[in-house]
């Protein structure tokens, strides 16, 4: 096969980097993509660092091993914590994913933003370098949301248990002034819906997924490797844990296709 046609590689602790995925598969429509969801070990986020290194670098050994030529880390706490090692280890194009701080305090007008993570990002020292370099003079109001990742795995979006649990969050941020909210975790995209029902426009929330695709297509043109126009698209899931649940989600965001295959993969775990 012609190098440049090899697939897209995209890893998550779970469904969450399915907003990554969207984005990609959006942006660049004839590129081959396969996508590992380690639900096994999901969430990243109230990991160890060690714990987080070591499942990464599996999931990356497994992309590898299906031909990927270049792996996207859809998920902020592997970035944060295990995308230098994987830069170090092997020898392919990593695109990382970091919570969008530096929009969001460019734009904000109150000078008060929050930052909704897992735990896992928000103590990590990537993070907050990142937020200390571009958010000298804005107010950043950190949150832990662990609990929210567990509603999407579970396909809780939408629900009236979602909307009470995101209340319980965002009401005190309102409170606060802020008008940005940074989406610092794959998984929260999918809650859009129902943030935007306790919102309203009054917050501008900040997705860094459209940008991580931007990426992508410019590492992928800096390096030569894009997709020929002729290349025959194949979309691949897998999963460390119960496919359906993987499933499920590209169902319900993007409709199951005739070139998509998915599979278990739970000797990675």
């Amino acid at each position: 096969m012609n190098v440049s046609n090899k697939p897209i590689g995209v890893f998550d602790s779970g469904v969450g980097g399915l907003s990554v995925w969207l984005e990609i598969d959006k942006l660049l429509p004839n590129e081959s993509i396969v996508y590992y969801a380690d639900n096994a070990n999901c969430p990243y986020g109230e990991k160890t660092r060690n714990e987080v290194v070591e499942y990464s670098a599996k999931a990356t050994q497994f992309l590898i091993d299906k031909g990927c030529k270049i792996i996207v880390v859809a998920c902020n706490t592997a970035t944060s914590q295990a995308i230098d090692y994987l830069r170090k280890t092997f020898g392919i194009p990593f695109v990382g994913i970091v919570p969008a701080v530096k929009p969001a305090a460019i734009n904000s007008k109150t000078g008060v933003i929050a930052i909704l993570a897992t735990s896992g990002t928000l103590k990590s020292k990537k993070f907050n370098d990142t937020r200390r370099e571009f958010s000298r003079k804005t107010e950043v109001i950190l949150v832990e949301g662990g609990e929210l990742v567990d509603i999407v795995e579970n396909g809780l979006q939408g629900t009236k248990q979602s909307e009470e649990v995101l209340r319980n969050y965002i009401n005190p941020l309102i409170e606060g002034h802020i008008d940005h909210l940074v989406l610092g975790c794959t998984h929260f995209p999918f809650l859009i819906e129902d943030i935007r029902k306790i919102t309203g426009d009054s917050v501008v929330l900040d997705d860094p997924a459209p940008a991580i695709a931007q990426r992508t297509k410019y590492i992928l043109e800096k390096e030569n490797l894009r997709a020929s126009p002729d290349n025959q698209k194949k979309i691949e899931f897998f999963s460390s844990g119960n496919i359906e649940t993987l499933k499920n989600m590209v169902r319900n965001c993007a409709g199951i296709k005739p070139w998509m295959k998915f599979a278990e993969n739970k000797k990675e775990n």
